[in-house]
């Protein structure tokens, strides 16, 4: 790499690091800074490998400065980007649009309608972040309604229904009502009785392909003409369980010829073998298709409003046939595009993940490597910075990406404040592994802050009794100076560290780095994250805290304590940089 490249990369990086730590009145990361850097300049990705190294002194040189200091380098080098931040608090108040013909209802009730076929990966929370928003700025309601009725193809997990009201729980919401369609079969049956009577259905015994053929045609099949007697029969005999599976169904009675094959004589119910693992439910076998039930369900259940895939249009218009033979008005509905989350290797589907939990390729739902709601809990990333970040994707009909830098960022500013600062030194080839070095004079511990941002809350004290411990990459060449940040400046020397001294301007003049650093005899940490598991000795202090504190460990990022053991290794769970 050149000097004029290396220059811009610097020039970049300072900018980008100004801009991280003014925005959220805290220290910059390299991490936090590397996505909007690559996306600014593609020019610097084929050396994304050599860019770390370049921007961490200038990152450090850059939390060396006070608050105004950075402001002041920020207004000198990019003005337009310290304008764009203080005018960001003057945009619209509501990034989602208002629901159509809201004023028309006394209560505006929606509903949150999963299937239980296991926990909520991350685009499922969209769905309820939404919702429980709409809620709030009309005071409605919102029910969350348990699609059950397939113990077939997407079979319930009896674990499911409580981890998803958990998993709503954790985005702050409460659902008005929780209902289980499954509960509900009976219902269904009604329903389905009085649309016979009305002659909107049949029953129906063509094999599936001979029935596609005449649909795709246009032509009606041999059973459409029954008589309103004998579907009631059948109908009493797929109840009662008389028929095998594929062997009848009930169709609703649409417009055979309709421009659109999918909205022909669909089916209602179908005839299902394997029992469903509910026990209130495992007698039934015949059970409805999803559009009948849910159409059923919005209009008993008061439902005022829809939202749903852009991919389930056909959805509204096959209920549209059966609400049009009850007399019903169908609620106002809202299509909006599928939400895709970048960072994740794992694919985001419930399948996916089920399966490589199964294989042991994952630990469990909430393994950091898994795009679930469950891992971001675990993870310290509150709920209510995954609603921001999804409400801020509006409800348009294209698809959209959820950054989960959004996300990080809506994070930090939720817990940068409570979250103690802390040293882990990582070991490890990727961080150059783990070097102990005597320290030479000085005093006899290290004294960082508690918080950079609160003096009332005191220092940490780290003693420098014995070795210390850094990471490979930092450990400069013989003869060279580093910052042990809390501590002083040491010079490398004779395979120890001697303390220099105290003086500031070393690192704000002469452009020596500041490191973190711990006791070579700290507590031992595993630090689990979505790249892997990632070791090494900590400060003293973490043995303070207990699970679920939150703590910056410096120049690392933030995480969220999992397990402390004093006599072992205590265990976090990386949230973010």
């Amino acid at each position: 790499m050149d000097d004029e490249l290396r220059g811009r990369i610097e020039e970049a990086v300072e900018v980008n690091a100004l801009l991280n730590a003014v925005k959220h009145d805290s220290e910059a990361q390299v991490g936090a800074i590397m996505g909007p850097l690559m996306g600014e300049h593609p020019e610097f990705r084929e050396h994304g490998d050599e860019i770390p190294a370049i921007a961490g002194p200038v990152v450090d040189r850059v939390n060396g400065m006070d608050a105004e200091e950075r402001r002041e380098r920020l207004a000198e080098l990019a003005p337009e980007k310290l304008d764009e931040l203080e005018a960001e608090d003057e945009g619209e108040d509501h990034p989602l649009p208002d629901l159509p013909n809201a004023e028309d209802y006394d209560t505006v009730r929606m509903r949150v309608a999963p299937n239980p076929n296991g926990p909520w990966h991350i685009g499922h929370a969209r769905m309820a972040a939404v919702i429980g928003t709409y809620k709030e700025r009309y005071d409605g309601e919102f029910v969350c309604r348990f699609d059950d009725t397939d113990p077939e193809t997407k079979r319930p997990d009896l674990d499911a229904y409580d981890r998803i009201l958990d998993a709503i729980d954790y985005l702050g919401f409460e659902p008005d009502d929780v209902v289980k369609a499954s509960d509900r079969v009976e219902t269904y049956y009604e329903h389905a009785r009085d649309l016979i009577d009305l002659g909107g259905a049949y029953t129906c015994s063509c094999p599936q392909g001979e029935f596609s053929d005449l649909k795709n045609s246009g032509e009606a099949c041999p059973h459409r003409d029954k008589d309103v007697e004998t579907v009631r029969e059948e109908f009493a005999a797929m109840v009662d369980g008389e028929y095998d599976s594929g062997e009848m169904v009930l169709r609703v009675r649409t417009d055979i010829t309709h421009k659109n094959p999918a909205l022909r004589d669909f089916v209602a119910f179908r005839m299902i073998d394997t029992p469903h693992p509910r026990e209130e439910a495992a007698d039934y076998r015949c059970w409805p298709m999803l559009d009948f039930q849910s159409g059923i369900d919005d209009h008993l259940l008061g439902v005022t409003h829809i939202i749903r895939g852009i991919d389930l249009q056909d959805s509204a218009k096959r209920q549209g046939f059966v609400y049009d033979y009850f007399g019903w008005d169908y609620p106002e509905v809202i299509h909006w595009g599928h939400v895709q989350v970048d960072e994740y290797d794992v694919p985001m589907s419930t399948s996916s993940i089920a399966e490589l939990i199964a294989e042991g390729d994952l630990d469990g739902w909430d393994d950091p490597r898994a795009p679930t709601v469950a891992s971001l809990r675990r993870r310290g990333i509150r709920g209510a910075a995954l609603v921001d970040a999804m409400v801020e994707l509006g409800t348009s009909t294209s698809n959209v990406d959820l950054a989960m830098s959004s996300v990080y960022a809506n994070n930090r500013d939720l817990i940068d404040d409570e979250s103690d600062r802390a040293f882990f030194v990582r070991d490890g080839d990727e961080h150059g592994g783990l070097v102990e070095r005597q320290v030479v004079g000085g005093p006899g511990a290290g004294e960082p802050p508690v918080h950079p941002d609160h003096e009332d809350r005191g220092r940490r004290e780290i003693p420098v009794t014995g070795a210390v411990a850094v990471e490979g990459d930092d450990l400069p060449g013989h003869g060279e100076r580093v910052w042990l940040k809390g501590f002083g400046c040491v010079r490398h020397t004779r395979d120890a560290f001697e303390y220099v001294g105290d003086d500031i301007t070393a690192v704000r003049e002469e452009g020596v780095d500041v490191i973190h650093w711990a006791p070579a005899d700290g507590p031992e940490l595993r630090l689990r994250t979505m790249d892997g598991d990632v070791t090494g000795v900590a400060e003293p202090g973490l043995l303070d805290y207990t699970a679920d504190d939150t703590l910056q460990f410096e120049r690392i990022g933030f995480a969220r304590v999992d397990e402390v053991d004093p006599d072992g290794e205590s265990v976090a769970y990386f949230a973010h940089p």
